[in-house]
């Protein structure tokens, strides 16, 4: 019998340098797209944060082009994922490119450099044909090429377009483009020596086209509307063409004429808008706010009227949005959601949020997490997302000043992330905290409910006494701030018995499921009939025929094979029968490791260990003799993450009652079999027996 238990795995990805040129992959729109399993919809993408290159430095801008991403920030290298700051460094000043699919950089490498002060890329778009670049930001060169401030990249070579040549008077923060404008947003006054206050239009070839939207401070978002019609602006301004608009404003997109302004109190007067995303479900703004009574959250506004659909009032300053398969995904360090009854002050702050395009309420489950970053920078984490797409799988980027990926073990990670849109590869936490008690109807077990960075409903089911099948199945909805009590009551139950329940947390269809739980016993009151105890390995080890010297008693996994030989020893405590009441079964349960070779169709046998060995010392040189009895046979364990339930000979079991009982898996095949340890904590061997009354 098998039941399947499914852990989490590292993966190594490795850091391959490709062409810009080569890259290719569907629209997001392609219907042959992947779609991520073991979510609760509308969520399309996964929690699971990937091995990504990472950078020394913030990224404040992304964009993507045909399976490759831009980032831009302010940064002087790039580094191998999981790698510490110093280690394996390759030099990019301020601008990267890489394999959205893989995570690792391509070789167009542009620097972006200036004479004096420091220089950044603060904003990054791609034409609409993908064919070119568009860079913003305070620079004075690229690859030693003169710019000022704002730059045409040709992807196809990685190469400056000298014609595109403007000069723009401070720093540029927002770009957005069309098939022959190219809009811009920012601090500066003057563009090619005219009269242009924080937003500017080019022409694709780098003209200074009449277009005005003049505005009193810093411009920090533009984005078109779909039909091409409107220019949607954000960023600190309270006026725009000399009207009250403060922090947004919506314009002609061939004069810059104002078609719709917001008042003072439509962003409060204390926070500014720090980036739009427009498309066809609407216009989206991410706003920040400083001092009491800030608007910290997000706004959607409807393309027909530019009046509002819906706001949020989460606090956390919103850094940026992003739309993908109905659903805003939004970069921020929320902190109190409480005003719309979501998570309450968490004295902590939640950097990545999730909600439908028609309705901010309820959050969507989808919490991946980094931290706020290093001490040296402002605190805000992620500051930018941008969605691209690679082989049939699309991959949201998150760009910022974030240092380590808090919900995936803070471990180092900064200045770039990476999720996909399948599959889904991490199990929904153990579940903890477990009690069974008596009750009038059996045994009533409880536990709080277990959480899932990207699945709201989850399966629970309830093992009693080490058994292969559940005795119960219960679905419950949890978040990572509302964990309730989740509750079974077992009414086959008999009396005067020792009952132990173990729970598993399982996502939708079973894709991905916890390691058991630790074990809550009870007795069940009156005069017992049958009892069933459970053994874990006291001791364990394997031995290698190809290097007969060594020792593997410390290692988390156990081997069988025939031919090049492995043989795995295992020890248990057998407890002596209840009295009055003899053996009836005994079991070993084995569960196969997570390795993609950790299977085999080989048949294993179980034999009794006649010698003496110690999980400490034994090596295939002085490997303990065996019996010639088999005690039991597993025909096959054809999967990974599963366990496996070997019935045992009752009598040679019963022989080893009050002492310890020794036996070895051994194997005639070819095929190797990798097994979890007794020192991978809570899944390596255990040995069940049923005692009954005769």
């Amino acid at each position: 019998m098998k039941r399947t238990n499914r852990r989490k795995a590292a993966t190594a990805v490795a850091a391959l340098a490709l062409t810009a040129t080569a890259l290719a992959g569907p629209a997001l729109t392609d219907s042959g797209t992947r779609q991520a399993h073991a979510l609760t919809a509308p969520v399309a993408m996964t929690a699971d944060d990937l091995p990504t290159w990472q950078t020394n430095g913030v990224v404040w801008a992304m964009a993507q082009s045909d399976g490759v991403v831009f980032a831009g920030g302010t940064f002087s290298a790039i580094r191998p994922p999981g790698a510490e700051p110093g280690t394996g460094e390759r030099q990019a000043v301020n601008f990267a490119a890489f394999d959205a699919a893989t995570g690792a950089p391509t070789d167009c490498r542009l620097n972006f450099t200036v004479g004096s002060g420091t220089a950044t890329v603060r904003a990054l778009t791609v034409s609409p044909d993908g064919g070119t670049l568009y860079a913003g930001g305070n620079f004075a060169a690229v690859n030693g090429t003169h710019v000022s401030r704002v730059a045409a990249i040709d992807i196809a070579t990685c190469q400056v377009k000298p014609g595109f040549s403007v000069s723009v008077s401070s720093t540029v923060h927002a770009l957005a483009a069309t098939d022959d404008t190219v809009y811009l947003g920012g601090d500066f006054t003057s563009v090619e020596g005219q009269s242009r206050s924080k937003f500017a239009a080019l022409t694709t070839g780098g003209e200074l086209r009449s277009w005005r939207a003049d505005a009193d401070l810093t411009g920090r978002a533009v984005e078109v509307t779909p039909d091409k019609k409107s220019v949607v602006l954000g960023g600190d301004f309270a006026r725009v063409r000399g009207t009250d608009s403060h922090a947004l404003a919506v314009v002609d997109a061939a004069s810059g004429a104002l078609k719709r302004a917001y008042g003072r109190t439509f962003v409060p007067r204390n926070s500014v808008v720090k980036g739009l995303h427009v498309d066809e479900t609407g216009i989206y703004t991410a706003n920040e706010g400083t001092g009491g009574g800030v608007f910290d959250g997000r706004i959607a506004l409807d393309l027909d009227d530019f009046d509002q659909r819906w706001r949020d009032t989460c606090l956390g300053a919103t850094q940026d949005v992003t739309v993908y398969k109905g659903v805003l995904y939004s970069s921020s360090h929320a902190h109190n959601c409480s005003s719309m009854g979501q998570f309450g002050e968490l004295y902590e702050r939640q950097h990545l949020l999730a909600e439908s395009v028609d309705d901010p309420t309820p959050l969507l489950s989808w919490f991946p997490d980094t931290d706020d970053g290093p001490a040296n920078v402002e605190q805000v984490g992620p500051r930018v997302m941008v969605v691209s797409s690679r082989g049939g799988t699309d991959y949201m980027w998150v760009g910022g000043a974030f240092s380590r990926i808090a919900s995936n073990g803070n471990k180092p990670q900064q200045g770039l992330v990476r999720f996909a849109n399948g599959p889904d590869t991490r199990d929904p936490t153990v579940p903890d905290g477990v009690s069974a008690a008596n009750v009038t109807a059996g045994v009533r077990v409880t536990w709080p409910a277990s959480t899932d960075l990207d699945d709201r409903t989850l399966t629970y089911r309830v093992y009693r006494n080490g058994g292969s099948e559940p005795v119960g199945t219960v679905r419950a909805n949890s978040t990572f701030w509302d964990r309730p009590t989740v509750s079974f009551t077992d009414t086959t139950v008999k009396p005067g018995t020792d009952y132990t329940y173990r729970i598993t947390a399982s996502d939708a269809d079973d894709t991905n499921t916890s390691a058991r739980s630790e074990g809550a016993t009870v007795r069940t009151p009156g005069t017992p009939t049958e009892t069933t105890v459970e053994r874990e390995a006291t001791a364990d080890a394997y031995v290698n025929g190809s290097s007969t010297g060594s020792t593997y008693g410390t290692h988390q996994q156990l081997a069988v094979r025939g031919s090049s030989p492995y043989e795995s020893y295992l020890r248990f405590n057998v407890p002596s029968p209840p009295s009055g009441m003899v053996l009836d079964s005994a079991r070993l349960t084995v569960t196969t490791s997570n390795d993609s070779y950790a299977a085999t169709p080989d048949a294993i046998s179980v034999r009794p260990v006649t010698g003496s060995w110690s999980e400490s010392s034994v090596t295939y040189a002085d490997r303990p003799s065996l019996g010639s009895a088999t005690l039991g046979t597993l025909s096959g364990a054809p999967e990974r993450n599963t366990a496996y339930d070997i019935p045992l000979s009752k009598s040679a079991v019963g022989d080893a009652a009050g002492s310890s009982f020794d036996v070895a898996l051994t194997s005639t095949g070819s095929d190797s079999l990798w097994l979890l340890a007794r020192e991978s904590g809570g899944t390596g061997p255990k040995l069940t027996l049923t005692f009954r009354k005769p």
